[in-house]
């Protein structure tokens, strides 16, 4: 329902802003900067947090990999995971910053793989997998290791994985100004994702589980990673499994690569705006590469930094697809608003969902809401300073930083998303450097679009 909302305000609204942009165009004029600011900021937050969660994700799969690959001499710990994860960001850096050219071949390649991947891996663990659990294990066996005596309680708070992996699909309005027909292409992209997404991981899933050999052994794996465990257990062997791993963690990298992609584009947008302390420097078009590579290295490093924690608390990756999952559903979320609150403002563009739009909308703002108290209640029981979830604080921090912020003095300059015209209207130390430099980046993206 989120994703059918945002796709319609995307075929009426494409542009790189995205979400941001939505929310100045559909409110009031009294709203539109405060709107637009808080959606900017949430969806900045969010999109740093997912390519973080992503390159984690990574790094723990490359340790498995090592681990398993050492035949158990090496076991990964905490200080070579965080390692392991500034790396990928890293990669994920240098990768997005060869240019539109290298990028277009990595995206079309992305697109195969994403389907080739999950297939190739399912058929073979299925048909190595020595013996096969019930349809009664797979789908009603019920493993609780959170400490809450409430079973319904515990499957609310396992809906945060799956929800983290139905994030992003935003990205394909960060890129619509890059995208032909992008009224098009850009919703349809949006919807496709969810649904692509939706039908792939739930096979992937139920396919992993039937090949489970032994429960307690694949979730105290010492390999720290289950999914490795379960490939190992099926293959039977190290080869297969490193193989099988090598393809599933080329998937996943190309996931981080086209995160990055967006939050750089989310980076570029926010800070032509002069939303972003040192917007100077992050609104910089590279003439060599054509990208806003000083907005990618910071969405990079962002994503690094946030893999610290781990070292000193291992359930931070669980905090980290909190915030991601949050931030970017609030972000989500707020435009939905926008539009609901003002119909008449709002025009359809080429796909659109009729008199369904309102009902949809509603559905999907109060699933927002819901999963946004969700997630940043405490996922185990008994409730520590280890195990407390700390998204509850980095989404306060969030709303107190951004909304101060604005309160204090962006409410006096920042009136949403501008023109090349309204540059002089920005504060004075973003104004006085984009003023000059605006038309030509702008030009040179124009190039690349084209």
């Amino acid at each position: 329902m989120v994703a059918l909302s945002l796709a319609e305000i995307t075929s009426s609204l494409p542009t790189s802003g995205g979400l941001y942009f939505f929310s100045a165009q559909l409110c009031n004029e009294k709203w539109k900067p405060f709107a637009s600011w808080m959606t900017g900021w949430f969806n900045l937050i969010g999109q740093f947090a997912v390519t973080a969660g992503i390159d984690f994700g990574i790094a723990m799969m490359l340790s498995a990999l090592i681990a398993v690959g050492t035949d158990g001499e090496w076991t990964p710990t905490p200080g070579a995971t965080v390692g392991i994860h500034i790396g990928v960001c890293f990669t994920h850096g240098v990768a997005n910053s060869l240019g539109p050219k290298v990028m277009k071949y990595i995206n079309a390649f992305s697109t195969v793989w994403q389907v080739i991947a999950p297939t190739v891996i399912l058929i073979t663990v299925l048909a190595k997998a020595p013996t096969h659990q019930s349809g009664t294990f797979v789908f009603t066996y019920f493993n609780n290791g959170t400490g809450w005596a409430s079973q319904g309680w515990v499957i609310l708070t396992g809906l945060l994985t799956s929800q983290f992996t139905m994030t992003g699909y935003d990205s394909s309005a960060h890129l619509a100004e890059e995208t032909k027909s992008a009224s098009i292409s850009a919703p349809t992209g949006m919807v496709m994702a969810v649904l692509v997404s939706a039908v792939m991981g739930f096979f992937f899933i139920v396919g992993l589980l039937f090949c489970v050999q032994d429960l307690d052994n694949t979730i105290g794996s010492s390999t720290g990673f289950p999914v490795m465990q379960i490939i190992f257990d099926s293959v039977g062997n190290r080869a297969g499994a490193v193989v099988l791993m090598v393809i599933l963690i080329i998937a996943c990298w190309l996931c981080g690569f086209c995160s990055v992609t967006s939050n750089s584009r989310m980076v570029y947008a926010f800070s032509r705006d002069g939303a972003i302390p040192g917007s100077n420097v992050w609104h910089r078009i590279d003439p060599r590469s054509k990208t806003p590579i000083n907005a990618v290295w910071l969405s990079v490093f962002i994503a690094a930094l946030l893999g610290l924690p781990y070292l000193g608390n291992s359930t931070a990756f669980s905090a980290v697809t909190s915030v991601a999952t949050i931030g970017l559903y609030i972000s989500y979320g707020i435009p939905i608003l926008c539009k609901l609150l003002n119909q008449k403002q709002f025009k359809r563009g080429p796909l659109h969902l009729g008199r369904f739009s309102p009902i949809v909308g509603s559905i999907a703002l109060l699933w927002i809401a819901f999963i946004t108290i969700l997630f940043v209640l405490p996922p185990v029981n008994p409730v520590t300073p280890v195990s407390m979830n700390y998204a509850c604080l980095a989404i306060g921090c969030v709303t107190i930083g951004a909304g101060g912020r604005f309160a204090v003095d962006a409410r006096l300059w920042f009136k949403g998303p501008k023109s090349n015209l309204d540059v002089e209207d920005r504060p004075q130390e973003v104004a006085t450097e984009q003023k000059m430099e605006v038309e030509d980046d702008d030009a040179v993206l124009e190039k690349v679009e084209s």
